[in-house]
């Protein structure tokens, strides 16, 4: 098991050498002005974006669907008032936008293109990671930016072309998203000294969670003032204005950075000299397959997604159904779970870098933080059927749950970084895209459960949630490992 001395670049070397590369540490000043800090806000920026494009659908989708005539129709418009979402004419707002379409798509069809995005990610998670690290993080995930703002722009037009249309659109879009969420990760291979991890993960991915919650927030205003194509032309356009700012800014490297400090530089390279390889070598996909640490990183990714597609679709349901409140109909609700979220993503990623620094194990702070993120998440949406009686606990336990969540963020989510550092790209995207066939089985089978037993079905679809969860859970923390695997090694070649 690997230690910060096993995995700090100062290691095996004498106090005087420590001491020097400690001169070089930009830790003296203060280390957010740095450039990998600059890096690691434009990549928090630009999950922002893609997370809101990601979702405005489920917002517009009530402006889209809202109609007093049910003729099948694909331009239909809003000439007169349109309800709101409680369904009162009388409380729509004065002014509302002019000839905003409307669509007569039942339930099952929102199912389905709501869904689509994710078959989308699917095909491209794993792959966006290997590509990353062959071509270039800032290539890759540039191309994922701009591809998906192009295809939000163009999501009022193929709503209008027809519903075959607009689903190929969200597949095309989903592949474009998982080519940035994949992609990314291979960035800090090359900007992320071992101690600071946590911190720079952690604000990057924290973008995702405030993208959420600001989507939630304007999306509906948006909708409602200026009309719901003007939500997809806002984030897309927005989405533009972020590619050319990924173009100038970005750098795969230290190396290639223009304007980054010569003592940053130097303190980077040498805190990843024995972990980047300078060579591309190929993947161990054998020794991969065979790898029980990284087999118990997916699964774990994979029960932690089931209990976040679950919190995400389904709580918010449930609370409608047992309170008769309708937390979707409330912005400020909706968004307070992602708003903790990403508060305790941004302090979770500073205490795991924090434990480094008391001398704890790096396997010992990975498991620590994948614990306080799945147990209290997954205990919490056990209890609430058995609290009914309060809605206050309840959306309580509903918040906590998804906030608590985030602190896996820097536990198993970036283990890839510790165990194979040359080929954690890959890993990551692997991972990820093995852990989102759970946003395709969740709903299934909790839609399942609750249609086989009204009774006792939020029950039983929280409670293999929990199962789930924890068997995941259980599975990391056995084979669960943080040091360099021996396949992950770089292999010298000797020359006759």
């Amino acid at each position: 098991v690997a230690t910060m001395t096993e995995l700090s670049p100062t290691a095996g070397k004498n106090s005087q050498d420590i001491q020097g590369d400690e001169k070089l540490s930009p830790r003296k000043a203060p280390s957010i002005c740095s450039t990998r800090y600059g890096i690691a806000f434009i990549v928090h920026l630009c999950n922002f974006i893609t997370m809101a494009q990601n979702i405005i659908i489920n917002i517009t989708m009530v402006a889209m669907v809202n109609s007093t005539n049910h003729q099948p129709s694909f331009n239909d418009s809003t000439e007169g008032l349109p309800v709101d979402s409680f369904g009162d004419p009388n409380n729509s707002p004065k002014s509302l936008p002019a000839r905003a379409p409307v669509y007569d798509w039942n339930p099952q069809i929102q199912g389905i293109i709501f869904s689509a995005i994710n078959y989308g990610m699917i095909l491209t998670l794993a792959p966006s990671g290997y590509l990353a690290g062959r071509v270039g993080t800032k290539r890759v995930v540039g191309a994922a930016l701009l591809g998906s703002s192009l295809l939000v722009l163009f999501i009022p037009l193929a709503a209008d072309f027809g519903l075959v249309f607009l689903i190929a659109t969200r597949i095309l879009q989903g592949m474009s998203l998982g080519l940035g969420y994949g992609g990314q990760f291979a960035i800090w291979e090359r900007w992320s000294p071992p101690h600071e991890r946590s911190r720079l993960c952690g604000v990057s991915i924290s973008g995702i969670l405030l993208g959420t919650c600001i989507a939630i927030l304007l999306g509906g205003i948006i909708s409602q003032t200026l009309g719901w194509p003007f939500v997809f032309y806002i984030f897309g356009g927005f989405g533009c204005i972020c590619f050319l700012l990924w173009c100038v800014l970005v750098y795969d490297d230290p190396v290639t950075h223009p304007w980054i400090n010569i003592t940053e530089k130097e303190y980077i390279i040498s805190s990843l000299a024995q972990q980047v390889s300078s060579t591309k070598q190929p993947l161990p996909i054998k020794a991969m397959v065979r790898s029980l640490p990284i087999w118990s990183m997916c699964v774990c990714c994979f029960s932690h997604q089931w209990l976040i597609n679950i919190i995400i679709i389904y709580a918010p349901t449930y609370i409608s159904s047992v309170f008769n409140i309708d937390i979707r109909n409330s912005g400020f609700l909706s968004a307070l779970p992602f708003i903790i979220a990403w508060v305790i993503c941004l302090l979770g990623s500073y205490l795991a870098d924090f434990l480094l620094t008391k001398n704890f194990r790096l396997v010992t702070v990975r498991k620590i933080a994948t614990v306080l993120g799945n147990l209290p998440s997954s205990t919490f949406l056990l209890v609430l059927p058995y609290v009914a009686s309060n809605y206050i606990i309840a959306v309580s336990l509903l918040t906590l749950s998804c906030g608590l969540g985030l602190l896996c963020q820097p536990g198993v989510y970036i283990n890839a970084l510790d165990i194979a550092p040359r080929h954690s790209s890959f890993l990551m995207g692997a991972s990820r895209a093995f852990a989102q066939i759970s946003a395709v089985l969740a709903p299934t089978v909790s839609g399942f459960l609750l249609s086989q037993d009204p009774e006792f079905g939020w029950r039983n679809v929280f409670s293999l949630s929990f199962v789930i969860n924890t068997l995941g859970l259980i599975f990391y923390l056995i084979f669960g490992k943080a040091d360099v695997q021996d396949w992950a090694k770089e292999r010298k070649l000797t020359h006759l």
